[in-house]
């Protein structure tokens, strides 16, 4: 149950029916008058008046049980937890028969400061007297269930040295939801700004951090037009920075009372954000989204129909027309019958963190993993432990591309409010590492940057695993390399000739630098030459493995893009073996690489296939690096 239905249903059996009743626990017509008269006052939300008639009500007769419930439910609204414990505690001593739901908000309140053991007590004192309220007695087994794994929990705690970034990243101010891009140079967060002049003394903002070989930049308000006079916040963004969807509530451009907004950054400049609009946002509340590598994929927290519980989380991935799917839930390996918050993907696609304040934990919200299995359905949640989780709320972590490093906010600092720290998060709660190739795309000849498409394909089976473009102002591009796969890549722009490269990382774990190249691309032109990477043959032979049709297919589309190309298909070989033997393998895979293109519609009469043997070397065939070089199928425009 929720806290606030929770809080609601305790008003309502306290103001209402429960207490309505013409005799009272007390025959002091003085201490009823004045319970009675804080009752009202406590319905109209003025606490201090109740709450000093409360008081005198108990001093006139101290064995008056309603007036110390009464206060206990004041003290829990104006968070004095202690002093709302210390009324329930005295008033079910009484009478323990009289109200035994005051042992469940006995409960709740010390589970919610970490007093697992008076809880316990609380719920088991309570099964001992309650025989008949199967409603009651099921959430105090349910509490009794919280209350043991927290005691197992402190007796286990996990690894977790927190570290609170610099001052150039936190202030006085609150600072909240970090999100990096996959190389770690930027850092964006949340920050609650004080507002001079302003009818509202804070709003949240963004603000921005660069890495530097010293460390963190002073983090800068990210201004117009990401920030405007309302609030932003709960921000993600995209591997390579480019692409960020944050929450709006409460704004005339809105749909319901949250929506998830979007902008894109081209060079240094964000440009105007938008709406995500339906089928993403409803009527309901959309907010705190979580943006997947390739800006394709987002989940997100709503309490839309057709959930689990309250808060769910929700995912959307981008139509290639650039909308957006209706949004699919999670289910129930992620969702529960309570709030489930702050979805954080990590680059390798397969593993997610959240919070939720409803599965077993230690308190309040508590942060939460789950890994996709490679049926693409996500495995029951984990509890990332303690003391990364608290009686507290936890929610906003995030982890580094490289899977070693989380991020999150926390007030453990009282004197500065939520900061960000940083850790190093334990091997078993850890995603797979991810990688990345960085770099600019530019035209061969002019140098001009240019924005291209990325595809990152697995090798194994053709998926893809991602799908970017590259920056139009400067060519940059960032895409991630989650490792122990095999990859193709293909960069393309119409009127260029296509870019393929592979990268082996099947069996590789960890990688200690990422890559960096940059991509020239050839305008299409009679001689412009390209190597074929991800066109294989088994070993000295000529047919063509499974993993080569990907690249073929994209060939094929070429081809039928570009219906007035004529082209050479050439083989190429190294120096292992005799030359005749080279040339006949070199032109035999030509013709294998040719068929396969025939045989999908390409006509014959564009096609030439050409074998090299092992005359035309690019590299060195000292090497097998070298010679894997020059094994080799290329694609040449005749005409």
């Amino acid at each position: 149950m929720k806290p606030y239905i929770l809080i609601y249903f305790l008003v309502i059996l306290l103001t209402g029916n429960s207490f309505s009743q013409t005799k009272y626990t007390t025959n002091s017509s003085k201490a009823i008058k004045l319970y009675e008269e804080g009752r009202t006052n406590y319905q109209l939300f003025y606490h201090n008046i109740a709450e000093d008639q409360f008081l005198k009500a108990i001093k006139a007769d101290k064995n008056f049980q309603e007036p110390y419930f009464l206060l206990g439910k004041l003290y829990w609204d104006t968070d004095r937890i202690e002093e709302a414990i210390g009324m329930y505690a005295v008033g079910i001593a009484i009478n323990p028969e009289f109200y035994t739901y005051g042992f469940i908000y006995k409960g709740e309140l010390e589970l919610k400061i970490g007093r697992y053991s008076d809880a316990l007590n609380s719920y088991k004192t309570l099964l001992e007297i309650e025989k008949s309220n199967l409603k009651l007695i099921k959430r105090a087994n349910w509490g009794i269930e919280r209350a043991e794994y927290g005691i197992e929990a402190l007796k286990h705690p996990v690894e977790f040295k927190p570290v609170k970034l610099s001052n150039s990243v936190n202030s006085k101010l609150d600072e909240y939801w970090p999100s990096l891009s996959a190389d770690e140079q930027t850092l964006v967060i949340t920050r609650l700004d004080k507002v001079e002049g302003s009818k509202l003394n804070y709003q949240e903002d963004f603000y921005v951090s660069q890495k530097t070989d010293t460390g963190w930049t002073q983090a800068k308000n990210a201004g117009n037009p990401l920030n405007t006079y309302d609030n932003e916040g709960a921000q993600s963004i995209s591997a390579d920075g480019s692409f960020m969807v944050y929450t709006v509530c409460n704004r005339r451009d809105v749909i319901g009372r949250c929506d998830l907004f979007y902008s894109n950054k081209t060079g240094e400049r964000w440009e105007s954000p938008q709406n995500i609009g339906t089928p993403v946002n409803s009527t309901s509340k959309e907010t705190q989204p979580g943006v997947s590598a390739d800006g394709r994929t987002i989940y997100f927290a709503s309490d839309r129909p057709g959930g689990l519980g309250g808060l769910d989380i929700w995912v959307t991935t981008k139509n290639p027309d650039g909308t957006w799917v209706k949004p699919v839930n999670l289910g129930d390996s992620i969702n529960s019958p309570g709030d489930e918050s702050s979805p954080f993907i990590h680059a390798d696609n397969k593993t997610l963190y959240y919070s939720s304040n409803y599965l077993l934990g230690m308190g309040g919200f508590d942060i939460f993993y789950s890994r996709r299995n490679e049926k693409g359905y996500w495995l029951k949640s984990r509890n990332i432990g303690y003391p990364i989780n608290t009686c507290r709320d936890e929610i906003g972590l995030i982890v580094n591309a490289k899977g070693n490093v989380a991020y999150y906010a926390s007030d453990i600092d009282t004197s500065s409010g939520k900061d960000i720290y940083s850790f190093d998060i334990y091997k078993e709660a850890r995603p797979n590492e991810v990688s990345y190739l960085k770099g600019k795309v530019f035209d061969a000849s002019s140098r001009r940057v240019l924005a291209a498409e990325f595809e990152l394909y697995n090798l194994s089976d053709g998926k893809l695993i991602s799908k970017s473009e590259s920056d139009k102002t400067t060519g940059s591009f960032l895409v991630c390399l989650p490792t122990n796969q095999d990859y193709m890549l293909n960069v393309s722009k119409k009127g260029y000739l296509f870019y393929s490269d592979n990268f082996s990382l099947e069996g590789i774990s960890s990688i200690e630098k990422p890559f960096l190249k940059d991509v020239p691309l050839q305008a299409i032109s009679q001689g412009g030459s390209i190597v074929l990477k991800n066109i294989f043959f088994e070993t000295d032979a000529y047919l063509l493995k499974d993993e080569s049709k990907y690249e073929l297919q994209k060939l094929v589309r070429f081809l039928q893009d570009n219906p007035l190309l004529k082209v050479e298909i050439s083989g190429h070989t190294d120096n292992i073996g005799g030359s005749d033997y080279n040339q006949q393998l070199s032109e035999k895979r030509a013709q294998s690489v040719v068929d396969f293109l025939i045989n999908n519609g390409i006509r014959s009469e564009r096609l030439i296939a050409k074998g090299y043997g092992m005359s035309k070397p690019i590299d060195n065939n000292d090497t097998e690096k070298g010679r894997g070089n020059n094994r080799r199928t290329e694609m040449t425009i005749i005409q």
